[in-house]
């Protein structure tokens, strides 16, 4: 998909409809905790196949290819660095089996674990190789778009911008995760984030993960207010509560989700979907409030 098909999309469907969660799914569907998320959905691919399916039935009209963490730093630190051509080819191309007749089929890339210079340890220039790498991988399995979630810094971002342009023209979405007053937790904010992003040329950008919806009216106001591209709403469904076995409750069923979000859109959010706790259903409803 070009950007220009993208624009075009977006116009004609004013308000785009993303999936919910996925490893918070995947986790009540038997996956276990403190595992690779990339390489057990490769080995159980009934499961995610499963899922996929379901988001696409909710309404999803984009759904997101599990390769979040399938970057070079990521599976190092899983040991398994061999894994990541075979990982980021195979998920997407699954993923475009499933469900591809009736979605746009997102690459998903995300955060390396390592924040840049002066936070952490990594340079620009090896940040731009370790996207650069998973980014190609993305494009040539046949993604129809880019997404980078739950960034933490304005820096990471722009890496990504520049690591997408540099190997493809795929559109591009960028979401951050943030504060409730929009403070982003490697300096600055959202806001600032945003139009710096608008200024790179990326399609669409927002936040996902962070707080529930009725946290979040605020930042999507402003973001709104900030940018003249389209603006990502995908948040939790509430805060979580942690049990002693260590399972998260989220405190927000699937009706005052829905509710919430729909008050999201009308702060301005055109692309909107679930995070960690949402599932199918949580997608069903929103789609019936839309």
């Amino acid at each position: 998909m070009t950007r220009e098909e993208f624009r075009s999309f977006i116009k004609e469907k004013g308000v785009v409809l993303l999936d919910g969660g996925t490893g918070s799914c995947l986790r009540k569907r038997g996956m276990p905790a403190g595992i690779c998320t990339e390489k057990w959905v490769y080995e159980h691919p009934d499961v995610i196949a499963q899922l996929q399916q379901e988001y696409a039935d909710a309404g999803s009209q984009i759904i997101y290819a599990p390769t979040f963490s399938a970057n070079r730093i990521s599976l190092e630190n899983m040991g398994l660095s061999d894994w990541i051509e075979e990982l980021n080819h195979a998920l997407v191309r699954r993923t475009a089996e499933q469900v591809g007749d009736r979605v746009l089929i997102a690459g998903d890339l995300s955060t390396t674990g390592k924040p840049m210079e002066p936070y952490g340890p990594m340079t620009y220039d090896g940040l731009m190789e370790i996207y650069k790498e998973q980014i190609s991988m993305l494009a040539e399995a046949g993604a129809d778009l880019l997404v980078a979630e739950t960034l933490l810094s304005l820096d990471e971002a722009l890496v990504v911008c520049d690591a997408a342009r540099a190997v493809c023209d795929l559109p591009l979405l960028v979401s951050f995760t943030c504060e409730g007053d929009g403070n982003l937790y490697f300096g600055g904010t959202v806001f600032e984030a945003a139009s710096a992003l608008e200024a790179m040329g990326v399609d669409a950008v927002g936040v996902n993960c962070s707080v529930g919806p009725d946290q979040l009216e605020a930042v999507i106001r402003k973001l709104h207010e900030t940018v003249s591209i389209p603006v990502v709403a995908k948040p939790n469904a509430g805060m979580p509560t942690i049990t002693q076995t260590g399972e998260a409750i989220y405190s927000m069923g699937e009706e005052e989700f829905a509710n919430s979000v729909l008050h999201l859109v009308e702060c301005g959010a055109s692309i909107v979907g679930g995070c960690c706790g949402t599932t199918p259903d949580y997608i069903r409803n929103l789609k019936k409030s839309l």
